[in-house]
């Protein structure tokens, strides 16, 4: 499939280097310039674009910036056919992205991403760490294998992306239409704790919006004042304790 990345951070370059190594043809832009890319490119075999350039002629978009920065890529949107599936990656933290009262007050994250770009987005990627989604996939078929949840309205496009979780190396799970995506975001037993398929549609189910945002930010002061940098395995540790 032809794939445009928007976003080289440490998901959209993982992502990047896994699509291609499956035989995607991948472009990938961020805020700064092809330029500031070139060795990314070249290491993970995808293509560095203008961000205008990342949503034309693919079937895929893939977007993998900072929450706040969405409103910033309505205008790259206006041409982009409705056939063209689009792919939230990201989360919602006050402290790094400032206030949203619409997504303070309740309305799910991709949702208010949607409404902003005005285009469908299926919600997938978001729920795990970078160092998860770099070093932890596994073949199809693993007992322990990950799962990760994908969520949006057209059957057809979520089962694309479920396509692309499986191809990253993790096991996909429906969690439903994006209204729901919620039990998926930061704060919830699904956001972040390396769980098997089985044990992820539980934790969806299990999902209390009431409590999500508290928790939420009370582990980011966790490690935020942690003395010491925080261990991959200790933030999942954490991650599932709080949730449970």
């Amino acid at each position: 499939m032809k794939v445009g990345i928007i976003g080289a951070g440490n998901i959209g370059a993982t992502l990047a280097r896994k699509l291609a190594a499956q035989g995607h043809e991948v472009k990938i832009a961020n805020s700064k310039g092809p330029a500031s890319l070139a060795d990314l490119s070249r290491n993970v075999g995808a293509t560095a674009v203008p961000k205008e350039d990342a949503v034309a002629d693919v079937e895929v978009v893939i977007l993998s910036i900072p929450f706040g920065s969405y409103p910033n890529l309505s205008k790259i949107f206006q041409n982009v056919p409705e056939d063209v599936i689009v792919v939230d990656t990201s989360n919602y933290y006050p402290f790094r992205d400032g206030s949203i009262p619409e997504v303070d007050a309740g309305k799910p994250e991709s949702v208010w991403v949607s409404d902003h770009i005005k285009h469908p987005i299926v919600k997938a990627w978001n729920a795990v760490l970078a160092a998860t989604l770099s070093e932890r996939g596994k073949q199809s078929g693993d007992k322990d294998r990950i799962a990760i949840p994908v969520a949006g309205n057209d059957p057809k496009a979520k089962s694309v992306v479920m396509n692309l979780v499986e191809e990253t190396g993790f096991d996909p799970v429906d969690s439903g239409e994006l209204v729901s995506s919620w039990r998926q975001q930061p704060g919830t037993p699904a956001y972040c704790t390396e769980l098997t398929a089985e044990q992820l549609k539980a934790a969806l189910e299990a999902a209390d919006r009431s409590r999500a945002a508290s928790i939420r930010d009370a582990l980011i002061k966790q490690f935020m004042e942690a003395g010491a940098p925080v261990s991959h395995d200790d933030m999942v540790a954490r991650n599932r304790a709080a949730t449970t």
